[in-house]
């Protein structure tokens, strides 16, 4: 065997060429699947029913715009009860009118 037969590139055999490319389109075709499934998966939160409305006049002429199941009457006093605060509303006037 001469010096430019050992340096020439063999050339591949079909068999090769095609495995390489049907196993690169099966690794495509499931990366594509899974993408595919994971936009199809939505959760969502139960929807809270918050009530009406409502304006809380309080005595120093502010306004607290809120919903009727977020405001609690304890021991007489008005409390606003949000998801991380706690606000004492007490002395205000609850009036039912719709706000954006």
């Amino acid at each position: 065997m001469t010096r430019t037969e050992l340096h020439l590139e063999k050339p591949k055999s079909k068999f090769m060429l095609v495995s390489i490319i049907l196993l690169g389109s099966l690794i495509a075709l499931f990366t594509a699947l899974y993408f595919y499934s994971q936009s199809l998966i939505t959760i969502e939160a139960p929807k809270k029913d918050l009530g009406q409305k409502i304006v809380i006049q309080l005595p120093s002429g502010k306004s607290v715009f809120t919903y009727e199941n977020l405001v609690v009457k304890e021991e007489g006093k008005l409390f606003y009860k949000g998801e991380r605060n706690t606000l004492d509303l007490t002395g205000g006037i609850i009036v039912y009118e719709e706000w954006e």
